[in-house]
């Protein structure tokens, strides 16, 4: 298990994260899992043995049981609270009334309270905004998130699922307010779900950002289970096609990665989760699981070490199709090359 700052601070977390959107298992999320305590004492009790110390998990995850199974779980085993990295998030409905979701002062204090409560713990390592509140101002959640870290309730923030242009405006808020900045994008990203890298990977580059990638497996796709109409009764995508995937493209891709996994001896879901753990620009990769198997088949992909070859091939197969304005502004960048790639004097 490898180790990465989480954007620009000084603390340090696994290349792999251990999702719990399984744990609970109740209202919309039943059809994710229905982890139980026991069971969740059991995945994190592996994942912290094969060096994983970050656990992500959200308010809205089974209506605030996920939180509480996840906290609990950390008591049950043990473990010292500095010995693990802890991140939730906020924004999505906790309850029917009109004021009880999004980013706004009001509803981000209260949900707080309540995660620390079900968490059993004093502070939060990372708080991140679950998805973008076109009702709130921005310099509002900013303003109640830097409250919170000054408060100590919460020791860094983030963000997930945002446009570029939102995290950029954010950061812009934050730096003209003296206000605790971004530290940590999450977002979706696989092998067969690339968009990220047209606009967020250059800002999250550019701004020092870390970045949390969550349903790597494109919640089973590429597993392979799903090809040609076949698939796990049982699985998400059996119930749900999200997150949204071009089948057509992905067979290609699926095809390219089935005679590397076999020459690794992997499953083709190693293989997908070790060709984001190449990527630069990932600092942890979210895994979940149901069960036991699962889990164990994730935690090994840090095993894998793709060689230039494979991963050429299977950027080739995969990578995303020239868009305006990206292919101008390669093409205009060139002009500058001769000066940028000037050798160093010696």
């Amino acid at each position: 298990m490898r180790y990465n700052p989480l954007g620009r601070t000084g603390l340090f977390v696994s290349e792999l994260c251990l999702g719990t959107m399984t744990f609970g298992g109740e209202g919309f999320f039943a059809y994710m899992g229905q982890v139980k305590q026991d069971e969740a004492d059991a995945l994190l009790k592996a994942s912290v043995d094969a060096g994983v110390n970050f656990i992500d998990t959200a308010n809205v995850y089974s209506q605030g049981l996920s939180e509480q199974i996840t906290g609990q779980a950390i008591k049950n085993l043990g473990l010292r609270r500095e010995d693990v990295i802890l991140a939730t998030k906020v924004m999505g409905p906790m309850g029917d009334g009109l004021n009880s979701r999004g980013t706004s002062r009001g509803h981000i204090m209260d949900q707080v309270k309540a995660s620390l409560t079900r968490l059993g713990t004093d502070h939060i390592d990372l708080y991140q905004i679950h998805g973008f509140d076109a009702a709130t101002p921005i310099e509002e959640t900013v303003r109640a998130l830097d409250d919170l870290v000054r408060q100590g309730h919460v020791r860094y923030v983030g963000v997930s699922n945002w446009a570029a242009w939102q995290v950029a405006k954010a950061l812009g808020i934050s730096e003209r307010l003296n206000a605790a900045r971004f530290q940590s994008v999450q977002s979706y990203y696989t092998i067969v779900g690339r968009d990220l890298e047209r606009e967020l990977v250059p800002m999250m580059n550019a701004e020092g950002l870390g970045l949390m990638v969550w349903s790597p497996l494109a919640a089973g796709y590429l597993s392979g289970k799903y090809r040609d109409g076949d698939g796990d009764s049982d699985g998400r995508r059996a119930t749900r096609a999200f997150p949204p995937v071009d089948e057509v493209r992905g067979d290609k891709v699926l095809d390219a990665l089935e005679p590397i996994a076999k020459a690794h001896g992997a499953s083709v879901a190693q293989i997908a989760i070790a060709w984001l753990l190449h990527q630069p620009h990932v600092t942890s990769v979210i895994v979940g699981a149901k069960r036991q198997d699962q889990l164990d088949d994730n935690l090994a992909a840090t095993k894998v070490v793709l060689s230039a070859d494979e991963l050429a091939t299977l950027d080739a197969v995969s990578k995303l199709p020239a868009e305006y304005p990206g292919w101008m502004l390669d093409l205009q960048g060139t002009y500058r090359d001769n000066v940028l790639k000037q050798p160093p004097r010696g």
